[in-house]
């Protein structure tokens, strides 16, 4: 079986074996600003391994409607018929990025996820999912007839919605800057650059010069600022991150209540095992739990960090086996 990852910037992609654990035949990562297509990576992972395979799942950063995604921080179309046809396999399915992941929570072991709020989780009770990396992706997980059921979601496109004078603030910033601001331009890592840029134009925040020149040069900006944070070697970098765990902080809840995740809600994504430190801290539990006369619900649902880079991966193979 071929599963495989495609999100904004990267694509994981591997072969498993129909039955057996989760360790892979052969696995790679590929750069998408480097292919045209996804049927072009397929092809490159079949020339690189000498593998082939009868069916195929992939989790996809974008909304799947009748076997097909338009990817919106991509430009590609995937089409699973058309992957099929032209790559002969008998059966492919694509999962939103979330969904896949969803499925994958549950082949994880206790080592690989962090416990943020042991809470007291409720038997049989929903959970969700909230995932920041080049996109803010989300998904609930249904409890129905003993068994979980995975609905994908754009959520992370709903309206971007503050909770304090800065972040009002913030919002007539980006709302001057995109016209229609939703979370994903505030919870994600362009959304990470967005606040940092608010800071500096709006709010006349400092910027060191060698922090000026890092972000000049060509690289991810939003680790360079996310790094600086953590290191404490710039204040506007400090405060750009707090801002965005409260904004996730903020939106972790709001999914929480809708989803009424009293199994459980799950963090996901490559972002946050990178700064794992800061879901402990007051920026983000804070803004989680401050939901007024719903806090004491959200205080008792478990809050969990996915260590696992790979569980999309997991949750596709998990499906095809499904």
């Amino acid at each position: 079986m071929l599963a495989g990852d495609v999100g904004g910037t990267k694509t994981n992609i591997a072969f498993y074996t129909v039955t057996g654990d989760f360790s892979p035949i052969a696995e790679h990562t590929y750069l998408n600003k480097e292919f045209s297509s996804l049927e072009q990576i397929i092809r490159q992972f079949y020339e690189d391994t000498g593998f082939t395979a009868n069916t195929a799942c992939f989790g996809i950063a974008g909304a799947i409607h009748d076997g097909r995604c338009d990817m919106p921080n991509l430009g590609w179309h995937i089409d699973s018929n058309a992957l099929a046809t032209s790559l002969g396999f008998s059966e492919v399915h694509l999962l939103n990025d979330l969904e896949a992941t969803a499925y994958g929570i549950a082949t994880l072991a206790p080592n690989q996820l962090a416990t943020i709020n042991e809470g007291t989780p409720v038997r049989n009770g929903n959970m969700a999912l909230i995932a920041a990396g080049t996109g803010l992706g989300e998904a609930i997980l249904l409890h129905t007839n003993n068994d979980y059921h995975v609905s994908a979601s754009e959520g992370g496109h709903a309206d971007f919605a503050p909770h304090n004078e800065e972040e009002i603030t913030l919002l007539r910033h980006l709302t001057a800057r995109y016209g229609h601001v939703s979370w994903e331009r505030v919870v994600s890592g362009p959304g990470l650059k967005n606040i940092y840029d608010f800071l500096k134009t709006s709010q006349r925040a400092a910027e060191p010069a060698w922090l000026a020149e890092l972000l000049a040069q060509e690289g991810d900006a939003s680790a360079i600022i996310a790094h600086s944070a953590l290191e404490n070697e710039a204040e506007i970098s400090t405060r750009a991150l707090d801002i965005f765990m409260s904004a996730y902080g903020a939106e972790a809840g709001n999914l929480a209540l809708k989803s009424l995740s009293t199994g459980g809600l799950y963090i996901g994504g490559g972002i946050a095992p990178k700064i794992l430190h800061k879901f402990y801290e007051e920026a983000f539990v804070t803004s989680f739990l401050n939901k007024g006369r719903f806090s004491t619900l959200l205080a008792e649902m478990p809050l969990k960090v996915i260590l696992e880079p790979k569980t999309a991966l997991r949750g596709a193979v998990a499906f095809l086996r499904k």
